[in-house]
């Protein structure tokens, strides 16, 4: 069987098992040992089984992966986002939609400590929903906004996608974190005008908030200061990466252990708390290594069969536009993300674009916020936005599903205008790891 036809016919495969709820690791793993089976024999096959899974386990870069996973569990458990929430609460509260408004920022907040959209969209689902819901918030706007701020844990450092994402393309992990820091403070600048905008038109969605009474200004200045363990840990972390004092793998490190002094000093960590940071971790961290196993697998596969290099043959001589190439590209990840896990969605289709990156001469770093982005957007898009679902769980039945899709609707448009200018603007991305080489 010729080599691209068994790739498709493996692609298919694999999305088929996941279609039928095959864990995502399970269908790569399987497919891609048939593949093998097919292509040589049974022993090869087994080998490939043996080698890989070790092979992918002991890349040392992927050690920051458990390190930023910690980091923010340690962030959550401790408290940090209770407190970054109740002083974007006070500072933000006397805008249109002051709330809304606050949870974005907290989010963006939260994600320099956090690093996964999920866990950023529960920790403030829980905190600012009940909140805007007591204030007579539109529901859809008050869940909606939390569902999309999540997605900017994505984008800023640190990034699990990242890591993820420049250690399949061989890219600089370091340019991959500092590249997304911008683009993660337009999407939240950007949500928090089309907020105020709407709120300002229809004050209905977000009734104004009056004080409770006492000293606004000094519950504001010592609801600040109760933050300061959030920029020492950003400082810690960015400002390692960004001067080239730590790597990635040691900025995760450095950060895990940052916050654990931090939470330790305030008097907020206790050995069930640790424990409960530590497991949350390890799990998380197991099941994307697992992934991570059989899409390295699947890559395999394809190389393997020539399938890469194939395509690459195919589109290098045909002199293809780069941006009807990337307006595919994208057309097909807001697809899958609409179905699929976001870090399968990554690990799926990279074998097959980055070869076609490559023989278009694309900036490699570039393309990786750009797939970051999409992704995340997946991530809120019918039928199975992820963070729609887990702010349903955290909602509980008083919000249905169908009113968090329609209160992200808003928050998709920000999201599109902001990949229209990271398309259009290459260098909103770029210019900072440009600075920092």
């Amino acid at each position: 069987m010729d080599g691209l036809i068994l790739s498709l016919v493996c692609l298919g495969a694999v999305l088929a098992l996941i279609a039928v709820r095959t864990p995502i690791g399970v269908a790569l793993g399987v497919v891609s040992f048939a593949g093998f089976w097919w292509l040589r024999n049974f022993n090869a096959a087994l080998g490939q089984l043996r080698e890989i899974p070790y092979y992918f386990a002991a890349n040392w870069d992927l050690s920051a992966i458990p390190m930023f996973l910690l980091m923010g569990s340690i962030v959550y458990v401790s408290g940090i986002a209770t407190a970054l929430f109740n002083a974007a609460r006070l500072w933000l509260s006397a805008l249109p939609g002051g709330l809304a408004v606050a949870a974005n920022a907290a989010s963006a907040g939260f994600a320099a400590g956090c690093g996964s959209s999920v866990a950023a969209a529960a920790a403030m689902g829980r905190l600012a929903i009940p909140e805007m819901l007591k204030a007579g918030y539109d529901k859809g706007l008050a869940s909606g906004v939390v569902a999309s701020a999540g997605t900017i844990a994505a984008l800023i450092p640190p990034s699990i996608l990242m890591v993820l994402y420049g250690i399949f393309a061989e890219t600089s992990i370091v340019n991959l974190l500092i590249a997304g820091i911008v683009p993660g403070l337009m999407t939240a600048i950007a949500y928090t005008i089309m907020i105020v905008l709407r709120c300002w038109r229809n004050p209905a969605l977000a009734p104004r908030i009056a004080h409770a009474g006492g000293n606004l200004s000094r519950e504001r200045w010592r609801a600040l200061a109760e933050i300061w363990p959030l920029f020492v840990l950003v400082l810690g972390v960015i400002g390692g990466l960004y001067s080239g004092t730590v790597t990635p793998t040691e900025a995760g490190a450095a950060g895990a252990l940052l916050a654990l002094f931090i939470a330790v000093v305030q008097g907020r960590m206790t050995l069930a708390k640790l424990w409960k940071a530590v497991r949350e971790a390890v799990m998380t961290t197991a099941q994307i290594f697992f992934v991570g196993m059989g899409a390295l697998m699947f890559t395999r596969l394809l190389s393997f069969s020539g399938a890469s290099a194939m395509l690459t043959d195919l589109v290098a001589p045909l002199g293809l536009d780069p941006l009807a190439v990337v307006l595919a590209m994208t057309a097909v990840y807001l697809v899958l993300g609409m179905f699929l896990d976001p870090i399968g969605i990554m690990l799926i289709t990279m074998p097959v674009f980055i070869p076609l990156l490559t023989a278009l001469d694309l900036d490699l770093v570039w393309y990786g916020v750009l797939v970051v982005k999409f992704i995340e957007i997946g991530m809120l898009t019918p039928p199975l936005g992820f963070n729609v679902f887990v702010v349903s769980g955290v909602a509980g039945r008083e919000i249905p599903v169908t009113t968090i899709f329609r209160g992200v609707g808003w928050f998709l448009v920000c999201d599109l205008i902001v990949v229209t200018l990271l398309i259009a603007f290459p260098q909103l991305a770029l210019f900072l790891p440009a600075l920092m080489n």
